[in-house]
């Protein structure tokens, strides 16, 4: 039947889209398909589609598409928030208008109606604390504290004044320049949340991406039970089994169950894939932001420890260039990703990351941050 080919063929389709934006860049992808797709979904669509808008309309169209994408962008603006609510709002009404008839069910409580409210209102309470609190600005009236509490590593971190600000900029903080603010232990600034993440709301940040993780995957293990128990209840394998003859097996009957789901109970079936990929995407970013928290450190102290040791390596490339040394061919990027080089261009590079200190005090100063300390007010910079 063509209904299995189908979703193999969705399913191929939306995994590989997945994996190509996610991690297209990574360097076992370099020079792939997959790199390809995912320089297309990040940076060539958006110019193809500009040159589209220039061709059709002219420059008037396209200067008005450059200025949405600069208020989009470069300014702070509520567009994503709205986004979110309309997408977590539309698709709880969706699923109380479609699923929640068949709860109480076989294998689902009737309990989940009120459950699932519950989940969502918390949910909603964790957006708005991270989208209204105070990342944790940095102001001449704290700046010696946060100048005490955050030493320079003379690496990443240097002592410098904040051209904007004009107050020196304590090391782990950066200067936003879409809320136009310095952020102390800065993260990244959201677009989801209109706000930056840092120091203060870092806490509710990975509280937010963990309880929508398990709201996703909630909801659609939830859908999956539903629809079991309408198999269950019709059943509908024991008619296909004895009335129509079909053999009592996987290969058998996954055509027929699924022809009989995607007939009788489409809806469901869409609401728990998609529910299902959005829970894959944040998983992977609850693991991503939860490692961070665990090293202590950032998203911005990722990057920046990226280019540090690009830029060391670099150097160490040059010096053993100078010093006469013949350089082998370069292994597969395979053989490069799974195995270390012992070459003495490729010197690995040690990140020395003073402000890890063990994953049980790093775990609290994300739950206690530094500032909301009785300490913290009594620091003088030196």
């Amino acid at each position: 039947m063509d209904v299995p080919w189908l979703l193999v063929a969705h399913g191929s389709v939306t995994a590989l889209v997945v994996v190509s934006f996610l991690c297209g860049q990574w360097p076992i992808f370099e020079g792939t398909f997959v790199q390809r797709i995912n320089h297309f979904l990040t940076f060539g669509a958006y110019h193809h589609f500009l040159r589209l808008v220039h061709a059709a309309c002219g420059n008037g169209a396209r200067d008005l598409v450059l200025g949405v994408e600069r208020y989009c962008c470069e300014r702070p603006n509520p567009i994503l928030q709205v986004f979110y609510v309309a997408i977590i709002g539309v698709t709880y009404f969706i699923i109380v208008q479609t699923s929640f008839q068949y709860i109480p069910g076989y294998y689902v409580s009737g309990l989940h109606r009120y459950l699932s409210i519950v989940a969502v209102a918390i949910g909603a309470l964790l957006f708005v604390l991270t989208s209204f609190s105070d990342p944790g600005t940095v102001t001449t009236e704290n700046v010696s504290q946060y100048l005490s509490a955050y030493p320079y590593d003379g690496i990443i971190f240097e002592e410098k004044e904040c051209s904007t600000c004009k107050i020196t900029r304590p090391a782990r903080a950066k200067h936003c320049r879409i809320c136009d603010k310095c952020v102390a232990r800065f993260d990244h600034h959201c677009g989801w949340m209109n706000n930056c993440i840092g120091e203060k709301n870092t806490r509710y940040f990975v509280a937010f991406l963990v309880w929508h993780f398990l709201l996703c995957l909630y909801g659609a293990v939830v859908l999956g039970f539903i629809l079991a128990g309408e198999l269950k209840e019709r059943k509908v394998i024991y008619i296909l089994t004895v009335y129509y003859g079909i053999d009592n097996s996987f290969s058998g009957l996954f055509p027929h169950v699924a022809q009989w789901l995607l007939v009788v109970h489409n809806t469901q079936i869409l609401l728990a894939v998609f529910l299902a990929i959005i829970a894959l995407l944040l998983g992977g970013f609850c693991g991503y932001h939860t490692h961070l928290c665990l090293m202590n450190t950032t998203t911005n102290e990722t990057f920046k420890w990226q280019d540090y040791i690009m830029w060391k390596k670099k150097v160490n490339q040059e010096k053993a260039a100078a010093n006469g040394e013949v350089r082998k061919a370069s292994p597969s990027k395979w053989k490069a990703f799974f195995c270390r080089s012992h070459s003495q261009a490729d010197e690995p590079v040690v990140k020395n990351n003073i402000y890890d200190k063990g994953m049980i005090r790093n775990l609290c100063e994300v739950i206690v941050p530094l500032s909301e300390r009785q300490s913290f007010s009594r620091r003088k910079s030196d």
